[in-house]
């Protein structure tokens, strides 16, 4: 097995924490591990993260297995309780290389009794302490260096009724500017062409700095003083919270990809409001209405929960339509999942088989409007960074298929669709 192996789950801010993860145990000394980094966001991440768990102990039956991420601070004493667990951090303390010192420590016996075995961690919860289409388990380990995350926004100070992030990741809290700017300076020294700025409620950017910078100001103030970085891009976005100098820049800069990503969740106003969003349907029409007379070769993607409770067919039906209203190319499909101490976990609840057929019916959808945006793009010309031989991503998002000897930024011509990618012919 690698001396350390990350498997992670869930969103955009883990993938980017498991690369500090990494480097903290490296630092500790750590080797012969196995860590997880566990996402909250539905019964199902967390069952996936068990499997995990119990696959690794049969696949490295030698080595120490860690548990950290939301689920294991939400639930220290669950993992613990695995008899394949040696050892959980919670959020605070996983990105912290002294937490890995004494797992880094030889054992005498590494294979002891489960219930015999010594915990290399002792479980600690941080709730409420101040310290985001879901990428698939195992995303972002190893990330190609040509595209890069960048954590700027950490924690939520907003409640929604279906969300247990809040009391896992405590309050919003944001990376000053000039720490950004450097990080970003760091990344590309080792080979990155694109930033993707990533947090848990990224429009809440700068609410507790001095002077309350926005998102818009950290994006200009970042392109402008790294004015060799090709490419910015932002992960998910309240459509409530963006603000006009993020607009001005969106429209002005073209380093700024013509790529949103909004935190949806539903298209019906009564279930808008259930969920405690701070947007209606609306809003949102307009949000995608105001990008695309700005940058019309914007593309569009969005989070859509399926089944949120008290959804009917009628109120399924607004969000079923907001796909195609507002050609959400890029839709990532949550099946509701109820999450124990919410207030959606004690509202009535739709039949689980209701559930999974409206996320199919969502997903079909989404499938239609990817298909119809790549098709689109047909005949025309775009720049394309290399992230792996053969295999590139457009400025508008879109995965694209080329020829294995390239490398970095190129000018391409779409030929053609396969596959769910465009098919991408190099100009010479």
């Amino acid at each position: 097995m690698p001396a350390l192996e990350i498997i992670t789950f869930g969103c955009r801010l883990n993938a980017f924490e498991s690369e500090i993860i990494r480097r903290a145990a490296g630092e500790a000394g750590l080797d012969d591990a196995v860590i997880v980094n566990t996402c909250a966001v539905t019964t199902e991440a967390e069952r996936q993260a068990r499997q995990a768990i119990r696959r690794a102990r049969r696949e490295h039956p030698g080595a120490r297995i860690i548990v950290t991420g939301c689920a294991a601070t939400l639930a220290p004493q669950r993992y613990a309780a695995m008899p394949e667990v040696d050892g959980v951090l919670d959020n605070d303390a996983k990105l912290k290389a002294e937490s890995y010192a004494l797992a880094a420590a030889p054992h005498p016996n590494p294979l002891p009794a489960s219930g015999e075995r010594e915990r290399a961690i002792t479980p600690r919860p941080v709730y409420g302490e101040r310290e985001g289409p879901a990428p698939q388990a195992g995303e972002g380990e190893g990330q190609p260096r040509a595209r890069a995350y960048l954590q700027v926004q950490q924690g939520c100070d907003h409640r929604c009724t279906f969300c247990i992030i809040p009391y896992a990741r405590g309050g919003s809290r944001s990376v000053p500017i000039d720490d950004v700017v450097a990080q970003a300076r760091e990344k590309m020294a080792l080979g990155a062409q694109e930033i993707v700025l990533t947090g848990v409620d990224l429009t809440a950017y700068g609410t507790d700095l001095p002077g309350a910078p926005s998102l818009g100001t950290l994006a200009g103030r970042l392109l402008a003083e790294v004015p060799e970085l090709p490419r910015l891009r932002l992960s998910s976005l309240d459509p409530s919270e963006i603000d006009d100098e993020l607009w001005a820049l969106f429209a002005e800069e073209p380093r700024l990809m013509p790529h949103l990503h909004l935190s949806l969740q539903a298209g019906d106003d009564l279930i808008l409001k259930r969920m405690k969003r701070r947007h209606g349907r609306a809003q949102a029409i307009d949000t995608v209405r105001r990008a695309r007379a700005l940058r019309p070769e914007v593309a569009i993607g969005a989070d859509l929960i399926a089944g949120f409770p008290t959804e009917d067919g009628a109120m399924f039906q607004n969000s079923l339509d907001l796909v195609a209203e507002c050609g959400i190319a890029f839709l990532h499909v949550f099946p509701y999942s109820p999450r124990p101490g919410t207030p959606a976990a004690r509202m009535p609840a739709v039949a689980p088989e209701i559930v999974r057929e409206r996320a199919a019916r969502l997903r079909s959808a989404g499938a239609a409007a990817l298909s119809a945006e790549l098709q689109s793009r047909i005949g025309t010309m775009g720049e394309v960074l290399i992230e792996k031989p053969g295999t590139g991503r457009a400025d508008f998002f879109a995965a694209v298929d080329c020829p294995t000897d390239l490398a970095g930024l190129q000018k391409m011509r779409f030929t053609g669709v396969a596959g769910g990618k465009l098919m991408g012919a190099p100009i010479r």
